[in-house]
Formats: structure tokens, C-alpha cells, sequence
């Protein structure tokens, strides 16, 4: 490896000097790295979602037990983000991101050809671990890849639009693979570009300088447990099309109580720690501070309505899993132009107005959303309301990402992009749990009084009606009660989601105060880069 003469460094919040981030050469073939690995590992939280059925079938997964396909990705993922982003601050960001891919991978091929329950949850628990790791490095490689400015925003907007637009991708790819290969597929999918990834990556991404450091193990086991025990109790906690609440459960009150337990003693260690896993100066930053929890406030918006959405297309529209994977194809369209137009707007007006902005936007859309009936139709009733919610989505993901990163200190740069994607992980979490719950009460609820009404019409009319199984049970719903229960029930959960947008642009008005000089940096030379080989 050779290293030319790098020019001055800049000064970070802290007051220290970092080395500004290298240019390359390969720019764009870095972008195409970085982003399509980032892709791979957002869409497979969703892909295997419409080959959840073919799932079951093959392997005789029980309801309950069919959960934990997609459970088991998002436990390890969401509890060893915080660690996969210390882990490239220390052992350099390019070799940690190839070793990311190389698991990911390997567990996506074991995985489709599991023949047993154990071996696929396994499998994609793996996955869960090769995508913790890649995640958070693939963040902190656009900040020491793209010198600032506008390469960098250019940068930033691509990875937001593969973040935001990853679950949508998700879905159409889970649709086409599984209607015309198999469910199989879901997984092998990774494995060609997972290997083109890791091949080209220590051709196009420099490679970091490594810290000095250790593992702060305390800290780790504390943090990750905790983190993995709250993405667990919230998911157990979700109610389901009955309406039955698992919030007092005791496996969920368990869960949920340990993890604030073990979430406390990893803040008081860091706070004492020498080498934290998440030295709290990261955290002492407001504007960093407020775009986490914006960024947690989105995702539990967010992953709430895709869920609502799609069960709704296909079970009161009837739509197949290929066409309900199309009918989000407007999403990714928007999210895209926004992101990009969203890269020429920070330079010129900063991000707060963007931020700002996009929260009303995308509560707007939610709220627009809320009027969906089961008389609806794509255009008349999801196309506008979609494509508002995107637009909003794609205005804010690229300025809270600049936000997060905004001169932090090049060591901390894995542990505060880590950050960013915990955050986005634990607000879907909270948002399947918290949202499903007011959404399948509210159907339940409109189930029980249609069916009470129904009845007691019937017995006026001398045709007294019992209900089968001594209940109205779903079985005995007919369609048109059961399709207007679940517009009303998720009319609720997108009338929350609204809100929650709404609460981020409060939040952006109380603590984003990053000035647009901040993040416009300069567009001279390239900096001279570090390069492989």
C-alpha cells in the first residue's frame, strides 16, 4: 500500500484533528459498492416476508413459530449494530466490511438450502450478524471515501435512497423470485452479489487507518444483550389480527425489564469506560443527538406503515404477493428523485429546512393515507398519499444522515453511523409492536360491533343469527365486516404514524441548529486517497 501526502485535516466539534476523508479514484465504483451492499442488507428484512407461506408449507413452521424467520434477522441485527460500527472504528472499516459480506453471504447460501426449522433460523440469524457488521461500516466508508461537500452529498443521498427504499425492493424481489423460481431463492439471491462485492471491494475502498484501542468488553455484552432483549420483547409484544395483547405477557415484561436493566449498566460503563464501545462525546453533540432520535421516531413510522399496507392490499384488494411488491414501485421512484434533488438543496439552504420540511411532508402523506377504505382504489386511494409519504421520506433521510456525521471525530465515525441504523431498527421494532397493537385492537373492536350489529338486525328481522364457535371469531367474520375492520384498524395505525412525523418535525425544531456553511464543505480537489494494492 502507498500513501501519498494528505492535505490539512479539519477540526472536529471536539476541537480535535482528523484526517479528512480520502478521495479515490474509483468513486463511482465505490458508490456502486457501498450502496449496493447496504441495499442487500435492508431488502432482506423484507424479502422473505411474501415467501413466508412457501416457507411454512416446506418447512412446517407453525404460525407462531413462522415470526422468528423474520425475527431471528432482526434480533441480531438490531443488538450487534453498536458493535459492528467499533468493530471497523478499530480493526479498519474496509477489512470489517468484506469480512461483514462474507457471512452475510455464506449464511444467505446456507440458509436456502435449510430443510429444517433449526437450520433456516439459524441461517438467518447469521445473517443477522453479517448484516450488524456491514451496516454501520458501509456508512462510515462514504464519510472516508467522499471528501465533503457535494461528492460527499451526492454520496450520502445514494445510500439514503438504498436505506429507504431497501424494504420496497424487498418486496417486489421476494415477489418475482418466489412466484417464478422459489422461496429458496430469497436467500440465494445474495450470494452472486455478495461475491461481486467482496471482490471489488479491496479494489475501489481504501482502507481506513486502524485505532489503537480495545474491545470494551463489559460494554459490549451489556449493550448488545440489551439491545437484543428490547428488539425481542417488543416483537413478542405486537398483537395480532385478534386483537389479544401480549404487553403483559410475561416473557415481554421480562424481556422489556432486563433490557432497561442492562441498557443502564452500559451507560454507566461507557461513562467510565476508557475504550467505550459508545464514548458518550458522540452523544454530547445536539444536532447528532436530535437526528438519532428523529431517525428512531421515522423508523417506527415507517416500518409500521409498510406492514399495514401490506396486508391490506393483499387481503382486502386481493392482490398477489408479485403485485403488491409492483404497487410499491412508485415508492422507490419518488424516495430516489427526492434523495438526489435533496443533495443539490443542502449546499443552497441547509438541512434543517429539509428536515423540516420532509416531517411535515411525510406526515401529510400519513395522514392522507388514514382515508384508505376497502372502496378504494390504487390511484383514487394509495397511489397520491404513497407518493407524498416517499417524497417526505427521501427529503429527510439525506440531510439527518449529513446531520449524524457532521464532523465527528474520524475515530467515532463506525460507532455514529452504528448508531443511526440502531436507531432506525429499534423504531421498527417499536413500531410493529406499539402501531400493531392500536391497529388490530381497532379491528378487533369494529369486528366485535359490526358483528353485534349485524345480529341484532337479523334478530329483528325474525332471523336470529348465532355465531359459530359461540363468538365472532375470525372464522366466522364474513369478508366485508373483516375487509372494513381492517380499514378502520389501520386508518388508526397511519393516523399514528402521522403523528409520530409530526413529533419529528418538533424535534427538528427544537435541536437541529447545524448551520448550511457546516455541511456544504468545499468541492476543490480531491484530498490525495490511501489506495489498495
Amino acid at each position: 500500500m502507498s500513501t501519498a501526502q494528505p492535505m490539512a485535516g479539519r477540526t472536529s466539534v471536539h476541537g480535535a484533528t482528523d484526517a479528512p476523508a480520502p478521495a479515490h479514484r474509483h468513486l463511482g465504483l465505490a458508490l456502486l459498492v457501498i450502496a449496493t451492499a447496504q441495499l442487500m442488507v435492508v431488502l432482506d428484512a423484507t424479502i422473505v416476508n411474501v415467501a413466508l407461506p412457501h416457507i411454512q408449507s416446506a418447512l412446517g413452521f407453525s404460525g407462531s413459530g413462522l415470526e422468528w424467520v423474520v425475527n431471528a434477522y432482526a434480533l441480531t441485527f438490531g443488538g450487534l449494530l453498536l458493535l459492528g460500527g467499533r468493530a471497523g472504528d478499530l480493526l479498519g472499516r474496509r477489512r470489517v466490511f468484506i469480512a461483514g459480506i462474507v457471512v452475510f453471504t455464506l449464511a444467505s447460501l446456507a440458509g436456502g438450502f435449510a430443510t429444517s426449522q433449526a437450520w433456516l433460523l439459524t441461517a438467518r440469524s447469521v445473517q443477522g450478524i453479517g448484516g450488524a457488521i456491514v451496516a454501520p461500516t458501509a456508512l462510515s466508508l462514504v464519510t472516508t471515501t467522499f471528501p465533503e461537500g457535494p461528492r460527499r452529498n451526492r454520496a450520502m443521498a445514494v445510500y439514503s435512497a438504498m436505506s429507504v427504499a431497501g424494504g420496497a425492493v424487498g418486496l417486489i424481489a421476494g415477489g418475482l423470485l418466489t412466484t417464478y423460481l422459489s422461496w429458496r431463492w430469497v436467500l440465494f439471491v445474495n450470494v452472486p452479489i455478495g461475491l461481486v462485492v467482496a471482490l471489488a471491494a479491496p479494489r475501489v475502498l481504501g482502507e481506513s487507518q486502524r485505532r489503537s484501542g480495545r474491545f470494551d468488553l463489559p460494554g459490549a455484552i451489556t449493550g448488545t444483550a440489551g439491545l437484543a432483549l428490547l428488539v425481542y420483547g417488543l416483537s413478542s409484544a405486537a398483537s395480532g389480527p385478534t386483537g389479544v395483547s401480549h404487553w403483559g405477557d410475561t416473557k415481554v415484561v421480562a424481556s422489556l425489564s432486563a433490557s432497561v436493566a442492562l441498557l443502564a449498566a452500559f451507560l454507566v460503563i461507557e461513562a467510565r469506560s476508557r475504550h467505550a464501545l459508545l464514548p458518550l462525546r458522540v452523544l454530547a453533540d445536539r444536532n447528532r443527538s436530535g437526528s438519532y432520535l428523529i431517525m428512531l421516531i421515522l423508523g417506527t413510522a415507517m416500518f409500521g406503515m409498510f406492514f399495514f399496507l401490506t396486508i391490506f392490499v393483499q387481503e382486502v384488494w386481493g392482490y398477489s404477493a408479485l403485485r403488491t411488491g409492483l404497487a410499491y414501485l412508485p415508492i422507490m421512484g419518488a424516495v430516489m428523485v427526492m434523495a438526489a434533488v435533496s443533495a443539490q438543496l443542502v449546499p443552497r439552504i441547509g438541512a434543517r429546512p429539509l428536515m423540516l420540511a420532509g416531517t411535515l411532508t411525510t406526515a401529510g402523506g400519513m395522514l392522507w393515507l388514514s382515508r384508505l377504505s376497502e372502496h378504494s382504489t390504487y390511484f383514487s386511494g394509495l397511489f397520491g398519499p404513497m407518493i407524498v409519504t416517499a417524497l417526505g421520506l427521501g427529503m429527510l433521510f439525506m440531510p439527518i444522515t449529513l446531520v449524524a456525521l457532521n464532523r465527528v471525530r474520524n475515530d467515532d465515525a463506525g460507532v455514529a453511523s452504528s448508531l443511526l441504523n440502531t436507531g432506525q431498527q429499534v423504531g421498527g421494532s417499536i413500531g410493529l409492536a406499539v402501531l400493531g397493537t392500536i391497529a388490530w385492537t381497532a379491528v378487533a373492536n369494529s369486528v366485535r360491533s359490526q358483528m353485534i350489529a349485524a345480529m341484532a338486525a337479523a334478530a329483528r328481522a325474525g332471523h336470529p343469527v348465532q355465531p359459530r364457535g359461540g363468538s365472532a371469531g375470525a372464522a366466522a367474520v364474513p369478508p366485508a365486516i373483516l375487509h372494513h375492520a381492517l380499514a378502520v384498524g389501520f386508518s388508526q395505525g397511519f393516523l399514528v404514524s402521522a403523528g409520530l412525523a409530526l413529533l419529528g418535525f418538533v424535534v427538528t425544531l427544537l435541536t437541529i441548529r447545524v448551520k448550511r456553511a457546516d455541511l456544504a464543505g468545499a468541492d476543490g480537489p480531491p484530498t490525495p486517497a490511501v489506495h489498495a494494492g
